[in-house]
């Protein structure tokens, strides 16, 4: 039998003669539940922020991206299109072209970008299901918008008598003050908004979308010249394993971004914050763990007379040190793993019941990793481990001599 375990356990069972070394081990073995506890609900619920935030950028962002390496355009044939549908797989693929243009109604103007895209578009991603009100109708004299330019433009969908007008730049060389006509400087495109899309402040101000095809001849572009194609791959295949096979389609001119490294400002943002808040909590442990330090050197003050005893019965100093620790080390372990079944029901119960919202349709978002499990238990164990060691320290041989 491991002897320093075994006396280990029974002062952990075992209450004390003097009441204050109780309250002062109820109190420290409640402080490690509640720490533990709060860590695993603040990182189950970064969990969840980080999942929500990232949902807005999968209803516009595809699984793969292929984008100009410089200027804005490039070109695909017929052939390569070919070459593209026979890629194991790739599930779909759709063609956009993209350009900032200004936005006109009624005397309201708004600077926003044009997205032409094709009928697969909503295929690769998941656009459609951000909309607010209205079809997602997109031909040659109806577009989509988003809900901040149908506000700052006063515009209702299916306003057929009073559309709103699309200006775009001519492409061209020169400058625009020898100009004098400035009708000739852009192109004109009266369309109806059938339907208005809203994810967030920033997306709904930013885009109109519209047909492909119109689109081109709006920028007085041809048929092949687009900005970028978006992918969608078969269920279960990650993009890294036909990244290869379509870059050597497209060519070297062409450059690949899959969802995180087009949104990879946001990811180092959300990463940074959790490992920050991750830090933040932690050191709220080591200062609540200072409290482990002083319930185990009140506990050695507590049974001075039984480690004489058992120091006179032949335990060694380093076993007595070892009994100390170990009896650390399980208060520390028995009350973070409490904790954790604590956070892990609250966690539960608001995926379960909602019963804490953002709005009163929202409500906060959390997300049940088992990763969050490990990190919690991890972290208090470490901690639980120094700290012991360093309470343990404090039995030396003077304090054992008779």
């Amino acid at each position: 039998m491991n002897f320093p375990l075994y006396i280990a356990k029974r002062y952990v069972r075992s209450k004390s003669t003097q009441n204050a070394v109780n309250i002062i081990n109820f109190i420290t073995f409640l402080v490690i539940v509640i720490g533990s506890a709060a860590l695993f609900i603040v990182l189950s619920a970064f969990a969840g922020l980080k999942t929500f935030s990232l949902s807005f950028t999968e209803s516009f962002d595809p699984d793969l991206k292929a984008s100009p390496i410089t200027g804005k355009i490039f070109t695909i044939t017929p052939e390569q299109e070919q070459r593209l549908l026979s890629v194991d797989g790739l599930a779909f693929y759709a063609k956009e072209i993209e350009e900032k243009v200004s936005l006109e109604h009624r005397g309201k103007n708004h600077i926003a970008y044009i997205k032409g895209i094709d009928s697969n578009y909503t295929k690769v991603t998941g656009v459609d299901s951000t909309l607010y009100i209205g079809d997602w109708t997109i031909n040659d004299t109806q577009v989509v918008a988003g809900l901040g330019i149908a506000n700052i433009l006063g515009v209702t969908i299916n306003q057929f008598r009073s559309p709103m007008q699309i200006y775009a730049f001519k492409p061209g060389k020169g400058s625009l003050s020898q100009t004098m006509n400035t009708s000739t400087l852009y192109n004109q495109l009266p369309m109806v908004i059938g339907g208005v899309y809203a994810v967030e402040a920033d997306l709904d101000n930013k885009y109109v979308f519209a047909d492909l095809r119109l689109t081109q001849a709006l920028l007085e572009k041809d048929s092949l010249s687009i900005s970028g194609i978006n992918f969608k791959m078969d269920e279960g295949v990650e993009p890294i394993t036909v990244r290869d096979e379509i870059q050597s389609i497209l060519g070297t001119n062409v450059q690949l971004k899959n969802r995180q490294q087009l949104n990879s400002t946001l990811y180092k943002m959300l990463n940074t914050e959790n490992v920050a808040t991750y830090l933040i909590f932690t050191l709220v442990l080591i200062i609540a763990l200072f409290n482990v330090v002083g319930a185990i050197i009140m506990m050695i003050l507590d049974k001075q007379q039984n480690s004489k005893t058992l120091y006179s019965l032949g335990t060694t100093i380093k076993e007595l040190r070892r009994i100390y620790f170990v009896q650390g080390v399980l208060v520390t372990g028995f009350g973070g793993l409490i904790g954790v079944l604590l956070g892990v029901l609250i966690v539960w119960s608001q995926l379960a019941f909602s019963w804490l919202k953002i709005t009163p349709s929202l409500a906060y978002p959390v997300k049940f990793e088992f990763i969050n499990i490990v990190i919690v238990l991890a972290t208090i164990l470490v901690l639980g481990v120094i700290a012991s060691k360093v309470a343990s320290s404090r039995i030396n041989k003077k304090l054992v001599d008779l």
